[in-house]
């Protein structure tokens, strides 16, 4: 019965891993997008968002506190294990509005027979806010 326990809770504790994994990329996505749709002049900064984006990723074993470059796009490496992309892009509504991308590559974290880092992204897309909200018509 010990080895069914045994495996039981290594399953476990490595599904939690990948949930919070999905959970900080999610986070880190929408911090960085938040920041890119301040103005028309932030949409394109990388650096910016990649400072972002490490700030929410810290606690991810493979990124840690020394951290401080991300990959281009999704062309992470377990040297690089995060990318981010920013963009301009047109909103469904026709206005300008901002688009980050945050890529993570989950170490392996309980060696199996499927022992292979896992790529977790995740995109945002928010309104820039210099290019005019909707009024209202209170």
């Amino acid at each position: 019965m010990a080895p069914w326990l045994v495996v039981l809770f290594i399953g476990a504790m490595d599904w939690g891993f990948y949930a919070y994994s999905l959970i900080a990329t999610e986070a880190a996505a929408r911090v960085s997008c938040l920041y890119t749709s301040a103005s028309a002049t932030t949409v394109t900064d990388t650096t910016t968002v990649c400072t972002y984006a490490l700030g929410q990723l810290r606690r991810m074993p493979n990124v840690g506190p020394t951290m401080n470059t991300c990959a281009v796009g999704s062309a992470v490496s377990s040297a690089s294990p995060v990318g981010v992309s920013a963009s301009s892009v047109t909103g469904p509504d026709g206005n300008s509005a901002a688009q980050v991308s945050v890529t993570y590559l989950t170490p392996v974290f309980v060696p199996t027979i499927y022992s292979r880092s896992t790529s977790i992204s995740r995109r945002r897309d928010i309104q820039i806010l210099s290019a005019g909200l909707p009024s209202s018509t209170n």
